[in-house]
């Protein structure tokens, strides 16, 4: 059976790393007695695959995994046994039952969309008018690890909103495929934005059909 998870990481979990929150997941169920399967070989892994890394110190509301276990297991159940096994900076919003000859999770990722608030007083006429000019640009030359490359097809989205105590909320949408990942804190780079000044939470992964 292959299994889809959707959930939550918030709180100081947003600043543990792929990795580790591969691991967090492997202990989880195993505490919660679910039939994982395991690959072959000297060093069998369990079969858990998270479908996009997420930056350290981003929150998310719409992260993904695909799980295989060697037996049929009603979602329900899945959802339930590991309820008390997770810490509560997880929530589980859904688990599903797909296909198991679909191709592996991490290659049916298209985009994320991103909800970013800024933490410090900008002002909003500015940012709307570089926002545009973003938007506008048939190119945005960027440097990353010494390699040059554009930022702008990387761009799908990307608005402002304004609440009405004055503090702006910026939505992006970013490609998030092999060889073309949108980084959020790149954008704000363009934007003249130091991402330390602002709160960044992936709300939802967009896959192909």
């Amino acid at each position: 059976m292959r299994a889809r998870i959707t959930f939550t990481k918030q709180g100081a979990l947003r600043y543990t790393g792929h990795l580790d929150l591969h691991r967090l997941w492997e202990r989880a169920m195993r505490r919660a007695e679910l039939p994982l399967a395991y690959s072959q070989g000297f060093h069998p892994q369990p079969k858990i695959s998270i479908a996009a890394a997420l930056p350290l110190g981003f929150s998310s509301r719409g992260e993904v995994l695909d799980v295989r276990f060697t037996e049929e297991i009603s979602t329900q159940e899945v959802a339930d046994r590991l309820k008390n096994s997770l810490p509560k900076d997880i929530q589980i919003t859904q688990v599903e039952s797909v296909e198991e000859r679909l191709p592996a999770l991490q290659t049916l990722v298209l985009s994320a969309e991103y909800e970013v608030h800024l933490t410090e007083p900008v002002e909003g006429s500015d940012l709307k008018r570089k926002i545009e000019e973003i938007k506008n640009s048939e190119t945005l030359p960027r440097e990353r690890r010494s390699k040059f490359y554009d930022l702008r097809p990387l761009i799908e989205r990307l608005e402002m909103e304004t609440d009405a105590n004055g503090k702006h909320c910026l939505f992006m949408t970013l490609t998030a495929r092999e060889g073309a990942t949108g980084r959020p804190e790149e954008v704000l780079n363009a934007l003249g934005i130091e991402p330390e000044y602002t709160r960044v939470e992936r709300m939802k992964l967009i896959f192909k059909e």
